[in-house]
């Protein structure tokens, strides 16, 4: 393994487990535990546990905190009271995405933002530019914390009755046994749980005991599908600088009617004005392939057989019992129902634009 990549708190810890480690974006990182079957297993049915500490942690702190964030992020900021969160974007002025980001208020004058492995340092780059001015302090602590999601139907009731208190995104700080976290009511795989914040030198300990409890570690293998059949959108895969949140399925996420002027808004609300030019679709396969990353969707023979668009994410879904997939096609070719062919080998297969998500319980 290169010696360039970095490595979580955790990463002893997924040595002596026996977890099979891959380069991620830049880090060194567990694809899978027992495998990817058994762990998305898991995860539907009762608890699964995943090193997330890769994803970026930063504090903001200041008297205009709040009115930075709603400056930098799509979101309606100061919606949020105490203990509340809300998934957001950060746009360029040209509606492209930086980033998808959560924003969590601790109290008037301070936020905990998490932001992507991959987007680490240019997101960190990113809103210190655009933080001069403000009355506030950025202060990234992803080195010296961890994070974990514990996540799936019986995760909440491993986790306790304080976790289990807070509503969906909400933030608070608690302990698990013994240990002293932050728990954020939110996760990425379709499932209840939540994410727990811990000072890095205490991760291994707090592995351990979910591990102790009940929780099954998973992986990154059943972390990308779980998020797929849950339709929820990665970055570098439907979205990016050159996408922007209506073409991403994420123009819920714009509040173009929020006080606060923001980063992007003109160019979002001409999109919003003429509609986007490409959607994110669901798709399925007619046949047993399975659609992946980067293959081509076509109109049918009978509409001329012309290229319009590609999947951005694809896998076999081990709940659903077959090949899934987001893509980024035509506006006019989104519709459900529609149909399609992927090229797969050189060969192509019939397809059908398919709502999403392909599987949901919260």
């Amino acid at each position: 393994m290169s010696e360039n990549l970095r490595r979580t708190p955790l990463y002893e810890t997924h040595l002596r487990s026996g977890a099979r480690l891959v380069p991620f974006a830049g880090w060194e990182m567990p694809v899978q535990y027992t495998g990817v079957m058994a762990e998305v297993k898991a995860v539907r049915e009762a608890v699964g546990l995943f090193d997330v500490s890769h994803m970026g942690r930063a504090f903001l702190e200041g008297e205009q905190a709040g009115a930075f964030l709603d400056f930098l992020t799509v979101n309606d900021v100061s919606k949020l009271t105490d203990g509340q969160g809300q998934y957001s974007l950060m746009c360029y002025e040209n509606g492209g995405v930086v980033d998808d980001i959560i924003v969590y208020r601790v109290t008037e004058t301070r936020y905990t933002i998490i932001f992507n492995a991959g987007n680490r340092d240019k997101d960190l780059a990113w809103m210190r530019e655009k933080l001069v001015g403000y009355a506030a302090t950025l202060t990234d602590v992803s080195d010296e914390t961890a994070l974990i999601a514990v996540q799936g139907p019986k995760a909440i009731a491993l986790l306790g009755a304080a976790i289990a208190a807070l509503p969906r995104f909400g933030i608070g700080e608690t302990a698990f046994a013994g240990l002293s976290v932050t728990a954020c009511r939110t996760g990425y795989t379709g499932e209840d749980g939540a994410e727990l914040i811990c000072p890095a030198d205490q991760s291994a300990a707090l592995w351990e005991a979910l591990i102790g409890a009940g929780a099954m570690a998973c992986g990154l293998g059943a972390r990308d599908a779980l998020r797929l059949e849950a339709a929820l959108p990665l970055y570098g895969h439907e979205m990016d600088e050159t996408v922007n949140p209506y073409e991403a399925r994420l123009g819920w996420v714009v509040k173009l009617d929020k006080a606060a002027n923001f980063i992007g808004k003109a160019a979002l609300q001409a999109v919003k004005v003429a509609g986007p030019k490409s959607k994110c679709v669901g798709i399925t396969l007619e046949g047993k392939g399975i659609p992946r990353e980067g293959y081509l969707l076509f109109a049918p023979p009978s509409d001329g057989g012309r290229g319009v668009g590609h999947i951005t994410s694809g896998t076999f879904s081990p709940t659903v019992g077959r090949g899934v997939a987001m893509a980024r096609i035509e506006s006019a070719y989104a519709k459900t129902g529609t149909a399609l062919e992927v090229e797969i080998r050189g060969a192509r297969h019939a397809a059908t634009v398919a709502p999403l998500p392909f599987y949901k319980n919260v």
